[in-house]
């Protein structure tokens, strides 16, 4: 494994590479915790100029990215190079208009991987929903994501 991603697997490192990656940073994006040993990522952004709408609330392509690549970055945390994990497809419903700093908490369990594990043990492709709910500041929820993700082990390579 090269040194960069050696690096990546401490979450102090990837939460200062994710929070410095330009999309997020225009957006305002930024992770506020990371506990990829709990499965575990907390995501903010406040309302500003660069990421409200027309009618100044939250855009709606900001509210989708600020959750859009962490159940994949927890999925290849636990599960290692052996597998493939993508996104398949995502579908977002707005609830609310957001107008302060809205949160969303990705989580993730142990047992859920070890699903997933035993799902791909035979290399076929393994297909997860998860849903992820964005709250502003006041506990309002603004809107829901279903995320649906693609595992796949990796066949071995042939001699």
């Amino acid at each position: 494994m090269n040194i960069l991603k050696q690096l990546q697997t401490i979450p102090a490192v990837s939460k200062f590479i994710i929070n410095r990656y330009s999309p997020y940073r225009g957006a305002g994006i930024s992770i506020d915790k990371i506990d990829l040993k709990n499965y575990y990522i907390r995501v903010k952004m406040p309302l500003t100029r660069k990421n409200q709408n027309i009618v100044g609330t939250h855009f709606g392509g900001s509210l989708y990215s600020m959750v859009d690549p962490f159940y994949m970055l927890i999925l290849m945390h636990h599960l290692g190079s052996k597998y493939i994990v993508w996104d398949k497809s995502a579908n977002i419903n707005f609830l609310s208009p957001g107008r302060s700093t809205v949160y969303a908490d990705i989580r993730l369990d142990a047992m859920e991987v070890e699903h997933i594990r035993e799902l791909a043990e035979n290399y076929a492709p393994v297909h997860r929903n998860y849903t992820v709910n964005i709250f502003d500041e006041s506990g309002l929820r603004i809107a829901e994501i279903q995320k649906t993700l693609y595992i796949r082990r990796k066949k071995p390579k042939p001699f």
